[in-house]
């Protein structure tokens, strides 16, 4: 719940000079990025600011306090704050910050552009006292804001420092505006509509310039000079010279004697309880003060001049002046050290009956009233950590003895799942078994259960599957129906358990139940999270279809539930650009994975290990074995710094092998094959894939007989757990196997399997990726025609991909080539004597690539006689008889030019 005052912009006070000469300054804004406000305390920023505002709906206002450095905070309240500018424009935006459904700010930022790029007019944010931002993170998120911030919005920020977000750039592009502490300087003329406003008996011109000089145009000591003339025997002047050279930092002094003292006890007591309060209303003040009309005694002091601001156009909502506020607040220490705890434990009070559990929590702390604290805990807590508030949930619990957290073993559960978040697997276990040892009786089975279900999460987090299910299995014989949270975890780690184990089946009904569970109770990263695990069992049971409809089902829960930054977005993106590689939408695929990429963008490089790989594989599918090349220099940089889980291993290592294959690399295959430890067992699709790998480096070596064992028991493992998509892959595996090993009928029957198999898995690139050895088969199948006709017109298609993807680059000989061709000291004298037309060396490439007569007609656009005559033609320059020796001698002619084929 957001407090209404920190996002009202502050009402015009009356009597207040209208600054024409900065209003004027600030006509221009629009034209800026960022318009930026900097002085010490008491130069009338936030005044000026509002004047300017004053007449403007499109804009949005943001006043910070200690508290807006947690990051969630800063969120809620920035994106408030635009939406009050825009009408409520922003509105996926909101939902995402109200329910921290953003893997960062940048993040959450990212996904504000996206909307405010269709709002049409200009858009104005002002955030006022950005100096109290001490988070590295919101600075970062804030130069991030910066840059991309699109053109119809302008920033405004006022601060008593320089911030911290990199505007230097923005100044050489003259895209800031910036009034600084001599900008903001009253001048002799302004001083004098000051004085004549707050004064009974006007002052002489002159006299008012002096006094300006004296305080160097300073606002507040203006204030009061004017404040000490009405309600003491000083002299102006006197104020004025008292406050010449005194800066923010040493007013204290001046404070009490010109400000404290002169007020009445009742006033005095007052105005020290309700500076506590960072903003205050009626009720607010009627619990902290006592005070029976707190509105009336808010007008009060407002129209004293006591440094009281009125936060929004109702007049509900007030707070001091910050200098003022902090100097009060300084003084309470002193002059009501012992009622502190009182007043705060009152305001806590009042702030928990207007339902702000944080502002409550804030004064519980300073009361230091652990057992108010621990209430407002037990009562809010999870709706908090669901909001994620949770530097200021671990600074609650902090706070409270450990006796306190074992009498209420929930509040233990609420810091063992705050650990978990932050992937401290090892302190979750620590705490709660020392929680569980120490309470002896206290803990009931729910209780229990519900530690078991997150131990359960913390072990499958962690790698031990086996622990996981038993911890799991045991939480759910625990838990009541009404326990949904816990039970969503436990039966989520239930069905990843199957999942790891290869019972495909029932892992798929688990995730199911989770996903209704999820649903049923709202609990969307849970719903997510099940159905990414459907889609990746339906993936390894060959039904890629249905994988495709129930990544749909996800993406749309993403949009409905505006979780575009969680994590899981980009593990969504990934498997969906896994299915589409597999079906050769290499365009669609690349983009996938990219979109993968830019929702962790804000993390660590390493995370984007697994998209990185994903590149890798679309450019190998393209033959673009360059662009592989680049990308797989990252890779190996990631994987060379930092710790993977044996899956992002395998998926990384999978590109390297089929790269080194295409190049003929066997040195580094060598290399990879003898530091690689080999999985114990391959009982699920995770592990088939490493072992797959090895069985590749070993094809690659010419070490068949262990290649053939490693592919037999991949595939009867395989089939006994039906891994469909597994199955596809290991026999292409077998057949480039049976294929460079000579034996050409067993490598023609697995791939009529492969083929077969297909035609449910939908596969193309991965028969693709195998190149010329693939494409050779493929045209002795063909030319038989012999194949049903599905899987006939599958294996034109991977034929087709493969000319394009791996031969086109060179096999059509260009007009470049045959130049450098020609000028090569080993070209053949027959071919300079006999030299071919260009026709006929483009009819050469695709008679190479494995085009028929009738199909190069169609690729030439010619009649088929004139190809029979182009092929005689060439035949006879080149001195061969046949269509296959037409071949040899064209890869012998690429072999010369230095093409691995």
């Amino acid at each position: 719940m957001l407090i209404p005052s920190k996002l009202s912009r502050p009402v015009r006070l009356e009597n207040t000079v209208v600054r024409d000469r900065l209003l004027a300054k600030l006509s221009s804004v629009n034209n800026y990025r960022l318009a930026l406000i900097t002085s010490p305390a008491g130069y009338g920023k936030t005044t000026l600011i509002s004047q300017w505002a004053a007449a403007k709906n499109d804009l949005g206002w943001y006043s910070l306090d200690e508290g807006d450095n947690q990051q969630e905070r800063y969120a809620s309240y920035l994106i408030a704050a635009v939406q009050q500018a825009t009408g409520g424009h922003c509105a996926s935006s909101e939902v995402m910050a109200q329910k921290r459904q953003y893997a960062s700010l940048s993040s959450l930022f990212a996904q504000l552009f996206i909307e405010l790029a269709t709002w049409e007019r200009q858009v104005y944010l002002v955030i006022d006292d950005y100096h109290l931002i001490t988070n590295p993170v919101i600075h970062e998120a804030m130069r991030f804001f910066l840059r991309h911030q699109p053109e119809n919005l302008t920033l405004v920020i006022m601060s008593r420092n320089l911030p911290q977000l990199g505007i230097a750039n923005l100044r050489v592009r003259d895209q800031l505006l910036e009034i600084g502490s001599q900008q903001l300087a009253f001048t002799h003329q302004e001083a004098k509509q000051f004085f004549d406003c707050r004064l009974t008996s006007p002052i002489e011109h002159a006299e008012s310039s002096r006094l300006c000089d004296d305080v160097a145009g300073w606002a507040t000591a203006l204030q009061l000079i004017a404040l000490s003339a009405r309600q003491s025997s000083h002299s102006a002047h006197q104020s004025a010279r008292r406050l010449a050279g005194i800066q923010a930092s040493h007013l204290s002094d001046y404070l009490v004697d010109e400000v404290l003292n002169n007020v009445d006890t009742a006033t005095r007591h007052f105005l020290l309880k309700s500076s506590l309060l960072r903003s205050m209303n009626d009720a607010l003040i009627v619990r902290v003060t006592g005070e029976e009309n707190g509105q009336m005694r808010l007008e009060e002091i407002e129209r004293q001049g006591l440094f009281l601001q009125r936060m929004d156009d109702s007049g509900e909502w007030f707070s001091y002046h910050p200098l003022f506020g902090s100097f009060l607040r300084q003084r309470c220490q002193w002059e009501l050290a012992m009622e502190l705890p009182d007043i705060h434990r009152a305001a806590a009070e009042s702030w928990m009956a207007q339902g702000f559990p944080s502002e409550a929590i804030h004064h519980a702390l300073a009361a230091g009233d652990a057992n108010m604290l621990r209430d407002i805990l037990l009562n809010h807590a999870w709706a908090l950590f669901n909001h994620s508030e949770l530097t200021l949930l671990e600074e609650s619990l902090k706070a409270l003895p450990w006796d306190s957290l074992l009498a209420n073993p929930k509040l233990v559960l609420l810091q063992a799942w705050l650990m978990q978040s932050q992937h401290r697997y090892s302190e979750v276990n620590t705490l709660l078994a020392r929680a569980e040892q120490e309470t002896g009786g206290i803990m009931d089975d729910t209780l229990h259960g519900e530690f078991n279900a997150l131990r359960a999460q913390v072990a499958i987090n962690d790698g031990d599957p086996e622990e996981a299910e038993r911890l799991a299995m045991v939480a759910l014989e625990m838990l009541p129906l009404s326990s949904f949270y816990s039970r969503i975890v436990a039966t989520s780690v239930h069905g990843e358990v199957l999942h790891c184990k290869g019972d495909l089946t029932k892992s798929l009904s688990v995730m199911q139940q989770t996903e209704q569970m999820a649903r049923r109770h709202d609990v969307w990263q849970y719903a997510l999270w099940s159905l990414i695990q459907q889609s990746e069992i339906l993936f390894a049971q060959g039904f890629l279809q249905a994988a495709w409809e129930t990544q749909e089902k996800a993406f749309i829960l993403i949009r409905d539930q505006h979780l575009e930054q969680l994590p899981l977005h980009e593990f969504l993106q990934r498997i969906r650009a896994q299915l589409l590689w597999a079906w050769s939408r290499l365009d669609e695929a690349e983009a996938a994975a990219r979109s993968g990429m830019d929702v962790l963008a804000t993390y660590q490089p390493q995370q984007q290990l697994q998209c990185l790989a994903l590149i890798v594989q679309c450019s190998l599918a393209r033959g673009d074995l360059d662009n592989a090349r680049s990308h797989l220099n990252r890779l190996e940089n990631l994987l060379g710094n930092g710790q993977y889980h044996s899956d992002w291993v395998s998926n990384a290592d999978k590109v390297r092998v089929i790269y080194w294959q295409m190049i003929g690399d066997k040195k580094s295959a060598a290399n990879w094959l003898r530091l690689t430890p080999k999985p114990e067992v391959a009982n699920n699709h995770f592990l088939q894939s490493q072992w797959r790998n090895i069985a590749r480096a070993q094809i690659l070596l010419g070490d068949f007989d262990p290649a053939e064992m490693v592919l037999e028991e991949l595939n009867e493992n395989a089939r006994s757990l039906r891994l469909m998509s597994d199955i596809n892959r290991n026999l292409l595996l077998l057949n480039q196997l049976y294929w460079q090993a000579g034996r050409k009928s067993d490598a023609q029957r697995v791939l009529m399997e492969a083929l077969t198999l297909a035609n449910r898995t939908g596969f193309v690139s991965h028969f693709v990726i195998e190149g010329e050895a693939m494409a050779q088969q493929l045209r002795q199948l063909i030319q038989l025609n012999t194949l049903p006709e599905l899987e006939q017109h599958r294996a034109q298609r991977i034929l087709r991909d493969i000319n394009q993807h791996h031969r086109h680059k060179f096999a059509h000989f260009d007009e470049g080539f045959v130049n450098r061709l020609l000028n090569h000291p080993e070209v053949p004298e027959l071919i300079r004597t006999s030299p071919l037309t260009q026709r006929e060396w483009q009819v050469l490439g695709l008679i190479y690539s494995g085009y028929s007569n009738e199909q190069i007609a169609g690729e030439l656009a010619v009649a088929a006689t004139t190809i029979k005559t182009h092929i005689r033609n060439l035949y006879q320059k080149l001195g061969v008889a046949h269509r296959q020796d037409a071949v040899q001698h064209a890869q012998h002619l690429l072999k010369m030019m230095g093409y691995g084929v």
